[in-house]
């Protein structure tokens, strides 16, 4: 299975993420980076993996506060160069389009920002399209219609369960089983909740293709060494 970093971006740096409670983020504190900044913190990411991916949620984006690309372009200068998968609030095919035009840019499609299934019924077969279906506690968050419509979803789809987000919770196994069931060939992966290396090879024996993890990495309970013996299994995006 793969393994994806996760950078969420507030007032231009990276924060601290924890159960969707967004006012209360704040800049991160980690021993991977001596100051919060977007760059500095991917950096020290790559020192515990060669991490060729990042997933970044850019709340000033969401928010309408900042360009739907200003964070992609932030990690454009990382050496080697990286894939961004880029939730940044988009819910117009304009907005969409934006994000895809950018190099080596995958457009994260969030449920929550959405007012219907059109998007995805002009865009669902783009390679660099991403559906990340948001829960919180038993709620969907989003349109019925984007979760009831499986054969709108694009290749890859997210199940984000906001309360376990940096809650050490262990990841939503038995939403993760659900939405398997239902997404035919399609990869699903899991975001929220992941503590360790158990948590991922559990995972990875139920068939998830990967998993957005943040807090694991930051405070050491997720190694390098676990990771690349997990993503050895499949290789990485």
């Amino acid at each position: 299975m793969f393994i994806i970093p996760v950078l969420d971006i507030k007032d231009g740096l990276v924060v601290h993420a924890r159960m969707g409670m967004r006012d209360r983020y704040k800049p991160i504190e980690t021993p991977l980076s001596p100051e919060p900044t977007l760059g500095r913190v991917a950096s020290g990411l790559r020192r515990v993996h060669p991490f060729r991916s990042f997933y970044v949620a850019d709340l000033d984006a969401i928010e309408r506060r900042a360009p739907p690309i200003a964070a992609a372009e932030a990690l454009s200068q990382l050496q080697p160069p990286a894939d961004v998968w880029l939730d940044a609030g988009c819910f117009t095919v304009a907005e969409v389009e934006r994000v895809l035009g950018a190099e080596r840019t995958s457009c994260v499609l969030g449920s929550e920002s959405q007012t219907g299934p059109e998007v995805l019924r002009l865009l669902n077969a783009h390679a660099r399209l991403i559906l990340s279906l948001d829960f919180r506690e038993d709620a969907f968050m989003g349109p019925p219609a984007v979760l009831e419509g499986p054969a709108l979803w694009p290749a890859r789809v997210i199940v984000m369960t906001l309360g376990r987000v940096g809650a050490r919770l262990g990841p939503d196994f038995d939403r993760l089983r659900a939405i398997k069931a239902v997404a035919g060939s399609r990869q699903v992966i899991a975001a929220g909740g992941v503590r360790d290396a158990d948590d991922l090879r559990r995972l990875d024996a139920m068939g998830i293709a990967g998993a957005l993890v943040a807090t694991a990495l930051h405070n050491g309970s997720l190694r390098g060494d676990e990771i690349a013996a997990l993503a050895s299994n499949t290789g990485e995006p």
